[in-house]
């Protein structure tokens, strides 16, 4: 079992920016993909982002890429989103996820992952 925990979400005007974390405890001892996804009202969840075990590779969806940037800490089981010059549209509720042994863009980015946060509302203003 692994269990996930985000912060730093909040409220914030268009053009701001915030810093998601996520700290994954319990069985973490192996390599692993860490993601974020999103789910706003009325709209499915979508993805957001992931990284590799090495942090080597990054996805983005398209709607985030050149604003947001993930990037993680092995040392702390912690993987991070970074979230510059926020728009409206982003206002969502953001989750991380876990799985294990992920290869490849179609792994990284379905939902199909294994493990998931409780999600940590992010809210932009115009």
């Amino acid at each position: 079992q692994v269990h996930l925990v985000e912060s730093g979400g909040g409220l914030v005007q268009a053009g701001g920016s915030l810093r998601l974390s996520c700290a994954a405890s319990g069985r973490t001892f192996s390599s692993y993909a860490m993601g974020w996804f999103r789910q706003a009202p009325g709209k499915e969840r979508e993805f957001v982002s992931a990284i590799s075990w090495s942090g080597g590779t990054t996805y983005y969806a398209d709607s985030v890429k050149g604003r947001f940037t993930i990037s993680r800490d092995n040392a702390e089981n912690t993987v991070y989103l970074q979230m510059n010059s926020l728009k409206p549209e982003d206002t969502a509720v953001y989750y991380c996820a876990f799985r294990y042994y992920c290869a490849g863009y179609g792994c990284y980015t379905t939902n199909e992952y294994d493990y998931w946060g409780q999600g940590t509302q992010v809210t932009v203003s115009s």
